[in-house]
């Protein structure tokens, strides 16, 4: 027999078609956002800041890439009070209109040789709309599924959500590898680099025709029905639930640092030492695909073990990882280089990624809580992610090419994650005796 939560939301069908949009939309925002990240380590430097060093105009590219994140708390706050009063799904869409313009405009851009600085001012405004509009999506699109799912399989079917993020990078990653290769540098520097960003319409219009079709949370229409008028969400948050908003920040940090120093950060640390960057494209491409298909099972795990147990257990291997990681790229070696990657993105990363979607929804109740995600998980990438490969970048240079300090800097950010989630509470039902930890509404009593 259907349960409560089916009669309500259409059955398993309707769930099915949730996290199928949920993921697609995801996958168009997030390709928006990480495509910049890649084109940063392999043309910006020569096509924004070609009249300096090749070391420090990677340092320039890499610093109008973090200028996303530093929007993306903005947009968090905003994207997610319009969420918490008008509904999740209305307001992804806004988000993923706003950060698609932003990608296109990139792909339509003149660059230093047509009119010199403006060239990088107009990135950093484009950054800054493309971080205002990723900071109202994560939040939504785990929302829609996880108020959707069955509690004894929330985790499972959250999970699938954040397969939109690594998915997103691969597809760019995928596009830039291939036109690296097939096309001659010239070409590939002149206009190469803008097919990727220019695609970015097709992935658009593919996101707003599925999301569309999706209904609202009905978790969401239930508090709205009952609701009567309340505080400011992010009022509430710093009234009632610090803990919840201060450790989640932090909790956030080893995954929001492990991912770019896997993809990004390791890139251009291979060509710094005369390594084929090429080599850790393709190792990323490979551990990509292996963290895509391993993402669901570490979101089941979150259902059998607990949230927080698999979560500070994927966060203490990313410690254990940090030093080889760059020993692996060293080595030039192709097998060990994609073996090291599979390991930091299928498992270090994977294992703290896949427990966010569930784990933050849980920390805050139904009536704040589109906020609450979105100020945990983009304060603690702000902080954690924003800067990394700025600062990295940086160590590196002073430490004249020597990984010592950004290794310090990486298990810095790690164990200060460790710390926030020591600090938290397990929010897994079947951890709890089949009680919720904050306020979701029980559909049987309306």
């Amino acid at each position: 027999m259907p349960t409560d939560l089916e009669s309500r939301t259409g059955g398993t069908g309707q769930l099915r078609r949730t996290v199928t949009a949920s993921v697609i939309g995801t996958i168009a925002e997030y390709y928006d956002f990480f495509i910049y990240g890649t084109a940063s380590a392999l043309v910006f430097n020569k096509v924004f800041f070609p009249e300096v060093d090749p070391l420090v105009g990677t340092l320039a590219a890499f610093s109008t890439y973090a200028v996303g994140f530093f929007a993306r708390p903005l947009g968090g706050l905003v994207w997610g009070h319009i969420g918490d009063r008008i509904g999740r799904q209305k307001t992804l869409v806004y988000t993923l209109l706003l950060t698609g313009l932003g990608t296109f405009v990139v792909g339509l851009m003149p660059t230093y040789e047509q009119i010199g600085l403006w060239a990088a001012v107009i990135l950093v405004v484009v950054r800054l709309i493309q971080g205002f509009g990723v900071g109202g999506e994560q939040g939504g699109a785990l929302l829609l599924t996880a108020e959707a799912a069955p509690p004894g399989k929330r985790g499972f079917y959250a999970s699938f959500v954040q397969m939109g993020s690594p998915a997103a990078y691969l597809i760019p990653t995928v596009l830039f590898a291939v036109l690296e290769a097939q096309l001659p540098e010239a070409a590939f520097v002149s206009w190469g680099w803008r097919i990727p960003f220019l695609l970015s319409a097709v992935v658009v219009v593919i996101g707003l025709y599925i999301r569309l079709r999706v209904p609202e949370s009905a978790t969401f229409r239930a508090v709205k029905e009952q609701q009567e008028p309340r505080q400011a969400p992010v009022k509430v948050l710093l009234k009632e639930h610090r803990r919840e908003v201060f450790g989640g920040m932090l909790a956030k940090f080893v995954e929001a640092a492990v991912f770019p120093f896997y993809t990004v950060f390791l890139v251009s640390y291979a060509k710094a030492h005369d390594v084929d960057s090429g080599i850790v494209l393709d190792a990323v491409i490979i551990a990509i695909i292996v963290e895509l298909a391993l993402l669901p099972f570490w979101g089941r795990l979150t259902d059998r073990i607990g949230r927080r147990t698999t979560y500070l257990g994927a966060a203490v291997l990313n410690l254990v990882l940090v030093v080889p990681a760059f020993l692996a790229v060293e080595t030039g070696n192709t097998l060990v280089i994609t073996l090291l990657l599979v390991a930091g993105l299928a498992f270090g990363h994977a294992g703290t990624y896949a427990p966010q979607a569930s784990y933050f929804p849980e920390l805050f109740p139904s009536s704040v809580r589109y906020t609450g995600v979105s100020v945990v998980w983009q304060f603690g990438a702000m902080l954690a992610s924003g800067p990394f490969t700025v600062v990295a970048s940086a160590l590196l240079v002073l430490g004249g090419g020597s990984f010592t300090w950004v290794a310090v800097y990486v298990a810095t950010l790690i164990v200060v994650s460790i710390a926030g989630l020591r600090w938290l509470p397990e929010t897994a039902p079947s951890r709890r005796g089949g009680q919720e930890y904050a306020d979701w509404p029980r559909y049987d009593n309306h």
